[in-house]
């Protein structure tokens, strides 16, 4: 559903949208989770939140960075027709990521502001090309983000992969493999149940960062604070939504509190964020199908198996998006960060989780 200030509206379905319009798109999900306020130990209108090297010019101004990166990988996907040239596209959706990050921290002097989020949306605005729902563009970017890419470069190991490696997150790697659960499962449903219910846009937004938060193992988290930071957060996360959400009285209370205890400990839920966009993005998406969502608890069927690329031409790249069995969480509560498999986030370089 697309979103015109705090007014959801219909969306017309008479075409598929440009790689001009899913860029915009992309951006505009930027634009609209960094205004989003107040979001815990993340920059937004009030300030910098837990970070010292940014404000919000500089995240609108890293957005707008990444348009042209948005539309060529848009246009590149538009003229894939094959599976075989699939792995073309991949590594063609590399050196444009690369491309843009080199954009992005030419922008931004070389603050990173949004290389997750590049990953993220770089997959999910390829994937997006010729789906016919936000279902179908995730297991699509799942099998791209699990294909190999021949121009990685190597020895450079980001923050969030150190962070995965240490404490066995799966972070933005997993969650693109994956199938972004954390957006197809928690975000967006959150998003489309706290609308229903008749809440502004901006505390459905907060409601869905937020759950998203209380169940991410978010590496951003875990390479700043560890375990222990991890807890704060996700235990805070839970508690704001416990006492009714940041609509509520005792909601936004609770809110404040857990952001004290992040921007005091300089712990910044950027994965988070990074999946928040995300689902901003593939809600803003007009898809070409029916619209078979619906805007309570329930969300459409679950997808089994892989989505062709592009239909009808058979996928056989291997299971990448499986049926999900895990029940209303996507990922088991069985155990911590250290030694547990749960699916997790962060601000991975857009060439690859190893990047």
């Amino acid at each position: 559903m697309t979103v015109i200030g705090d007014r959801p509206v219909a969306r017309s379905r008479a075409s598929r949208p440009s790689p001009a319009v899913l860029a915009g798109l992309a951006v505009r999900a930027l634009r609209q989770e960094a205004w989003l306020t107040p979001k815990p130990g993340l920059t937004d209108r009030r300030g910098p939140g837990a970070h010292h090297d940014m404000n919000l010019p500089l995240l609108l101004a890293s957005a707008e960075s990444l348009r042209p990166t948005f539309r060529s990988a848009a246009a590149t996907a538009a003229r894939t027709n094959t599976d075989a040239a699939l792995r073309e596209l991949r590594e063609e959706l590399g050196r444009l990521g690369r491309a843009g990050e080199v954009a992005m921290l030419r922008t931004t002097r070389g603050v990173n502001t949004h290389r997750g989020a590049l990953w993220a949306l770089g997959l999910l605005v390829a994937a997006a090309v010729g789906a016919g729902d936000e279902r179908e563009a995730a297991c699509r970017a799942a099998g791209l983000a699990a294909l190999p890419d021949r121009y990685l470069p190597g020895g450079r190991v980001s923050h969030g992969e150190r962070a995965r490696r240490r404490y066995g997150a799966r972070g933005a790697g997993g969650e693109a493999e994956a199938g972004f659960p954390h957006v197809i499962e928690v975000a967006l449903p959150r998003l489309r149940r706290a609308r229903a219910a008749g809440r502004t846009e901006e505390v459905a937004r907060l409601d869905a960062l937020l759950e998203v938060m209380s169940l991410l193992d978010d590496t951003c988290v875990l390479h700043r604070g560890g375990p222990e930071g991890l807890r704060v957060v996700r235990s805070g996360a839970e508690r704001v939504l416990a006492e009714g959400g940041a609509g509520t009285a005792p909601g936004r209370a609770a809110l404040a509190e857990l952001d004290g205890q992040c921007t005091a400990r300089r712990l910044s839920p950027g994965g988070s964020a990074d999946l928040l966009a995300a689902a901003l993005f593939l809600d803003m998406v007009p898809w070409p199908e029916t619209d078979s969502r619906t805007e309570g608890p329930e969300t459409v069927p679950r997808t089994a198996g892989l989505v062709p690329w592009p239909y009808p031409a058979p996928w056989t790249g291997g299971p990448y998006c499986a049926p999900w069995t895990g029940g209303p969480d996507p990922v088991p509560r069985t155990g911590g960060p250290e030694t547990d498999s749960r699916t997790g986030g962060g601000r991975i370089p857009f060439p690859g989780p190893e990047a």
